[in-house]
């Protein structure tokens, strides 16, 4: 499996795209979205049809799905190895993205005051100490200083030693400490859960029932599922499981400063907030630059114009991508889980994307 992806990233790096290949091109209507194609969208069509075509020929199959939306239209909607539009992918930690959104939502709302506050003041019975100044912000930049790393089996807040329980926040928030709130980096699952556990108690609501109510359907999201534990909690963590398409409409919200349809969903500040780099993880994560509110945030110089963007990631190469300077939103599917060469490849297909804008 390694050597055949490699393979197709090797392609999609040095193919020189002098083979006409015709692509399938939907025009199938998709309710609130403009529709048009690449030519009127300032792609070369030929440098995109091109790499359709590497995804489709270049095994593994585990290639699902890419739909391009720009300047506020949907140009582009392809899919893979039997799957369709209407199929549900698990997008993986890219839900900790949508969890900052309704968070988003729930301080617009002022069942949260702000990132400021202490996690232990909604969990009072689980603080072991008062030396514990663990707020919101340093939740959402992975930078707690709780012993949970996703990458270390022998971390006390490895997703395995909890996911199972029934009380997900008791275990989490009686983590041992292994350094202090801001101090630095490291990506866990934890930190998701617990910002999920808090909308969930100041709402009173499931997270996938606030998030359906507040997100989903103001978007037009119909099909999903969230993943919840034994104990009832959403998996705030990841698991979310939408449609490609769907995928995009989150990225198009962020392009539209949280505006859907003339309504403010999330406010501009807040999308203004997750759009601005918090942490340095230049030296830690491939492909970004720094980290934000469980979102990514890096730039790609293509053709001489340097493009800065955000996105969110999840295993497996599910990646949603978006550039504000070109209203541009990318969002792939695909189910190349474990070893990260999905990732690698979505990444590659998205920067040969933005080569492949007219100048």
């Amino acid at each position: 499996m390694r050597i055949t992806i490699l393979l197709l990233f090797t392609c999609l790096a040095f193919c020189s795209f002098s083979q006409t290949i015709s692509s399938k091109v939907h025009n199938k209507i998709v309710p609130n979205i403009i529709e048009s194609n690449l030519e009127n969208s300032s792609f070369r069509n030929d440098s995109i049809t091109q790499i359709i075509n590497l995804i489709n020929t270049t095994p593994p199959n585990d290639f699902r799905g890419l739909v391009i939306i720009k300047n506020d239209s949907l140009v582009l909607e392809e899919y893979f190895n039997t799957y369709w539009r209407g199929t549900i992918h698990d997008i993986r930690s890219a839900g900790k993205s949508v969890t900052a959104l309704l968070l988003g939502i729930a301080l617009d709302k002022g069942i949260i005051k702000n990132v400021e506050q202490n996690i232990y003041d909604f969990f009072p019975k689980y603080k072991k100490d008062e030396e514990r100044d663990i707020r919101i912000k340093h939740l959402l930049i992975m930078s707690s200083g709780l012993d949970a790393n996703v990458f270390n089996e022998k971390s006390e807040g490895y997703g395995l030693n909890w996911i199972f329980k029934n009380d997900w926040v008791k275990h989490v928030l009686n983590l041992s400490m292994i350094f202090k709130p801001g101090e630095k980096w490291v990506y866990n699952d934890a930190a998701a859960m617990i910002i999920g556990a808090i909308i969930e108690k100041q709402s009173g609501q499931k997270l996938s029932d606030f998030a359906n109510e507040y997100l989903f359907e103001p978007l037009g999201i119909k099909e999903y599922y969230w993943f919840t534990g034994s104990g009832g909690r959403t998996g705030a963590m990841g698991n979310l499981y939408i449609s490609t398409l769907d995928f995009a409409k989150i990225g198009q919200l962020i392009i539209n400063k949280g505006m859907c349809k003339g309504k403010q969903i999330i406010s501009k500040s807040w999308i203004g907030e997750i759009s601005t780099s918090k942490m340095n993880i230049k030296d830690i994560v491939p492909f970004a630059n720094a980290y934000s509110y469980f979102w990514y945030i890096s730039n790609y110089n293509a053709n001489g114009i340097n493009y800065d963007y955000l996105y969110a990631a999840g295993n497996g190469g599910n990646l949603l991508f978006v550039v504000p300077v070109e209203k541009l939103v990318v969002a792939l599917t695909s189910s190349a889980y474990g070893e990260g060469l999905g990732q690698f490849r979505s990444n590659k297909i998205f920067q040969l994307i933005l080569e492949s804008i007219k100048n």
